[in-house]
């Protein structure tokens, strides 16, 4: 690996082309996925799809997210997490191209690839954080969940006028691929700083032999870190995957639908590098996660229950609330971690185990609807999660750590306790 200098010009040239790197890649995180929902309607008339095929689709890529996810601190530890990531854009920008040449028949398979993808990128870019940048690491998780949203509101802004503009479902799902394979070429340089195998010993001796990565889910920690997760992604792809629906539902036209979607995309992008920043100036975060959770509620009551009219700025409560959520949920996963290799793996737990709970959210929302002809008690369900979220929020907000696979720390550092203990 090619270390830092301690500063000076060679120092922020290469944090600069990091931060860049890393800002591309978050820009493709959510296109693939956002992109979707304000199209559910022609694609189900100009693909032939029914109700329970579309809700499917929804769900497609959280369940691809939690059955990915586990592999992905494996795959850190064997090849390292710059080349991974490297694969991981790639595939990406193969699976968004796939589904613009034949949506007919690889919408699906090319949706599940990106998603797949996506996955990697979700786990791996928050633990390189910690390793690349560890004084700063809450400023580059910020960098990049901005460039999420960023890239979420784009997505949701333009797939509508894409698509009515062209006719063509083709260009509205295969435009995606450009910014994908601009991060692939920005993200080259990268390679220089990849790490895999035995690290070497800090006096020059022989490597120490490579550790595997600490099983974390005996820890009550971890799975208070996993649920928040789950949670938070749930109503988050719910919210994703049916607003743009209940909003025509209620009588707005697909576009003010799909631009209200890229308001709640708006307002991710106003927490998304606040929060981080903020969470990493505390110990502990629980005042940061009841406003919100509280808003995270009102914006989704708002959204279905107030006057129409109203409807701008309940979604927009909904993203700053859901956006602070997220980097969270994110930060979590650096702040309960003692080092980067724990973090990987906490990581790749919490988003695996907590993307397949969320898996249900799309599809359980769609199927309630589809049965009741209603949205209103799908609602309700995601307000009882709401306040199942804020009870797992408290207690992963908490100032602690899990143990280190690396030499023990100070005595005076705190960790938790196994989950069969009393932690």
């Amino acid at each position: 690996m090619t270390k830092y200098q301690a500063g000076g010009p060679r120092r922020r040239y290469e944090i600069t082309l990091l931060a860049v790197a890393v800002a591309a890649a978050g820009l493709n995180l959510r296109t693939a996925i956002t992109s979707l929902p304000p199209l559910f309607p022609d694609l189900q008339t100009r693909l032939h799809l029914s109700s329970a095929t579309l809700s499917l689709l929804a769900a497609t890529p959280v369940i691809c997210f939690g059955v990915v996810s586990a592999f992905a601190a494996w795959l850190n530890r064997r090849y390292g997490e710059e080349m991974i990531l490297l694969v991981a854009l790639i595939l990406l920008t193969a699976g968004l191209l796939l589904r613009g040449v034949a949506p007919g028949v690889m919408l699906f398979p090319g949706t599940a690839l990106a998603a797949s993808a996506i996955a990697v990128l979700n786990v791996l870019l928050s633990s390189m954080a910690k390793r690349r940048w560890p004084e700063r690491a809450g400023l580059l998780l910020g960098i990049y969940l901005t460039m999420l949203s960023a890239g979420a509101i784009l997505s949701s802004l333009l797939s509508v006028p894409l698509y009515r503009s062209s006719d063509s479902v083709r260009l509205a799902l295969g435009v995606w691929a450009a910014p994908a394979a601009l991060a692939v070429l920005l993200w080259l340089p990268q390679l220089r700083y990849r790490t895999a195998g035995p690290a070497p010993a800090a006096d020059g001796a022989a490597p120490a032999p490579a550790r595997a990565g600490v099983k974390v889910y005996r820890y009550a920690l971890a799975w208070q870190v996993t649920a928040f997760m789950g949670l938070q992604s749930l109503l988050y792809y719910a919210a994703l995957s049916w607003l743009p629906t209940i909003f025509q539902d209620r009588g707005d036209s697909a576009v003010t639908a799909g631009n209200l979607l890229a308001l709640m995309g708006v307002g991710n992008l106003a927490t998304s590098l606040i929060v981080p920043m903020l969470a990493h100036r505390r110990p502990g975060q629980r005042g940061l996660v009841v406003p919100s959770l509280i808003g995270t509620a009102a914006g989704l009551a708002g959204s279905l229950w107030a006057p129409l009219g109203s409807a701008p700025f309940w979604v927009l409560v909904l993203g700053v609330s859901q956006g602070s959520c997220l980097g969270l949920a994110i930060f979590f996963t650096l702040a309960r971690a003692p080092d980067a290799g724990v973090a990987a793996s906490l990581s790749a737990f919490a988003q695996s185990v907590g993307y397949l709970v969320a898996s249900a959210g799309p599809l359980v929302v769609g199927l309630l609807h589809s049965a009741t002809g209603s949205w209103n008690l799908p609602l309700v369900l995601l307000l009882v999660l709401c306040a199942a979220e804020l009870a797992t929020g408290l207690l992963a907000g908490r100032p602690l750590q899990l143990p280190s696979v690396t030499p023990p720390p100070a005595p005076e550092a705190r960790t938790t306790t196994p989950v069969s203990g009393t932690g």
